[in-house]
């Protein structure tokens, strides 16, 4: 096994809490009372526009500012939304949704169907080039108009009235009513986007139907939201205003929730979990994560495009070492893509795992270095690869970690660190050769979530181009199956050519490290890692 201490650079495991100072607080005043709750936010929002964001960051602001069909309750489970019932006919196709009467915009405007009608058509339309596009495929046309065979105006999604929102389906679709939750499904405000375009997100211009309204967004430093005092629960909202920080740097951002700058912080620094464990265990929260830390590989590339190299890069991978040295924090080595736990409401889902999942690491890395010898790589003749990963100590210490693990192959590793927005554009465009990447199910726990995502038409979320006929063909066939244990047969099998294939190495399975206060109330640790502000309040 690699070095740990070594790869990290010297530095111990154990870092002592607190000693980092206290970053300064721009937007912190006196108004930080007991209405006023401040998030750590791990990275600068891309976009608030709910078509365009991909992140959790963005997930995190938007849930606060939106409310879709059905809505996320405390623990991350399905209430109504802005539509207050539905119905679903008995073959599964037809959804029909009753909007609230008393549902209106930030500005007054009343939220009708007719404003779902437009936003979904503007999520699958081709020019938008939403990343989650693909999430509407259930829906009959959806497909069809993101490959641009049809107009956006044909998605089966019709405002039978004002209040009356009806969605046909091309066949069954169990999660169908969860995957409603996904942020992406947010409603847009029709004129405000016709008016402002692109810029329709800034404060001033943002029209939202969420709990709050967007009130001041200074890059770098907090994005403000403040109480909407038309949101039709309202009353229900017991924060006046959140703070959300862009918080990159654990270290900095647990010193500041020690100094009381920070109400919540999004993340706590893996090196510190044993510190933490035994000096905060009220305020630590580290429940299971329904996703996979991963590393996505280019496989356009020619040398990455040989399914050989890319298992031995998997096999030398020493995850157990990660977990237990790095990540600190209950993390499960991941052999699979497919996080444990899934379901699609009836049919659990059998994980599909790498075939040398038992294989002692000694022998794993025996057969690595096999490999890239006969792919003719050496220590004398090395194969360079360049990492990708956004800026974390966290990531930063896996790829040192990975590094190390993969020299002995013959792999000279050259990291590269890139702000959010940055790496995010990178990954999406394929202009990596390998990087780390995550998924989580914050929506839905339904193993397509994961799998449609690596799907040859998936676009831009494919970041590893990956493009496997059968793979494709028994997602598509699991598309149209009504029978959930055959479409779940089906899925397994896909992930089972996957692992095979391997374009994305999986690492870990999630685990959520955050700081709570003990005076925040609501909330509830649960596998989505869902804390909408909408449930929190402040004890006074």
């Amino acid at each position: 096994m690699p070095n740990l201490r070594h790869a990290l650079g010297g530095a111990s495991l154990a870092v002592i809490v607190g000693l980092a100072p206290a970053a300064a607080m721009v937007g912190w005043s006196a108004d930080a009372a007991a209405a006023t709750l401040h998030r750590g936010n791990a990275a600068e929002p891309q976009t608030l526009d709910p078509a365009r964001a991909t992140g959790v960051p963005e997930s995190n602001i938007m849930r606060d500012l939106y409310e879709t069909l059905v809505y996320h309750t405390v623990d991350g489970g399905i209430m109504p939304g802005a539509a207050e019932s539905w119905t679903i006919s008995d073959d599964g196709l037809t959804y029909t949704f009753t909007m609230r009467p008393d549902a209106v915009w930030s500005n007054g405007d009343p939220v009708t169907a007719h404003d779902f009608v437009f936003s979904y058509q503007r999520l699958v339309a081709p020019q938008t080039a939403s990343r989650f596009a693909w999430l509407l495929n259930a829906v009959v046309n959806g497909e069809e108009i993101q490959a641009g065979d049809v107009p956006a105006e044909e998605l089966a999604v019709v405002a039978l009235d004002d209040h009356t929102l009806q969605i046909t389906l091309d066949n069954p679709t169990p999660f169908f009513i969860e995957l409603l939750k996904h942020g992406s499904l947010s409603p847009v405000h029709r004129p405000s986007v016709e008016a402002h375009g692109e810029r329709f997100t800034r404060p001033g211009n943002l029209v939202s139907n969420g709990p709050f309204v967007l009130t001041e967004w200074l890059p770098q430093s907090h994005v403000r939201i403040e109480r909407s005092e038309t949101f039709h629960a309202a009353d229900e909202v017991a924060l006046d205003a959140v703070y959300y920080y862009p918080t990159p740097d654990l270290a900095a951002e647990l010193s500041r929730f020690r100094a009381g700058e920070l109400d919540m912080t999004y993340n706590a620094p893996a090196d510190q979990m044993p510190w933490l464990r035994e000096n905060m265990p009220d305020e630590l929260r580290n429940p299971p994560w329904f996703g996979t830390y991963y590393i996505t590989v280019n496989t356009q590339l020619e040398a990455l495009s040989d399914p050989r190299l890319r298992r031995a890069l998997a096999l030398a991978i020493d995850r157990n070492a990660i977990v237990t040295h790095i990540t600190q924090s209950g993390e499960l080595p991941a052999y699979s893509w497919v996080p444990p736990g899934a379901n699609d409401g009836s049919i659990d889902y059998d994980m599909q795992t790498v075939d040398f999942v038992d294989m002692p690491m000694e022998d794993r890395v025996a057969e690595a270095q096999a490999i890239m010898a006969e792919l003719g790589y050496s220590e004398d003749n090395p194969l360079e690869l360049e990492y990708v990963f956004n800026t974390s100590d966290l990531h930063r210490n896996i790829a040192i970690a990975l590094a190390s693990m993969w020299q002995p192959l013959g792999v000279e590793v050259e990291l590269r660190n890139l702000e959010w927005q940055v790496y995010l554009d990178t990954t999406a465009r394929a202009e990596h050769e390998v990087a780390r990447a995550g998924w989580v199910g914050v929506t839905y726990g339904d193993a397509s979530y994961f799998l449609e995502k690596f799907h040859p038409d998936a676009g831009e979320a494919n970041s590893a181009r990956y493009d496997n006929a059968e793979f494709g063909r028994l997602l598509n066939q699991a598309r149209v199956t009504a029978d959930p244990q055959a479409r779940t047969d089906m899925m397994e099998q896909a992930e089972a050519i996957m692992m095979q294939d391997l374009p994305i190495i999986p690492i870990y399975h999630y685990a959520t490290r955050r700081m709570v206060g003990t005076h925040v109330e609501g909330v509830v640790d649960n596998v989505r890692n869902v804390h909408a502000s909408r449930f929190i309040s402040i004890a006074e």
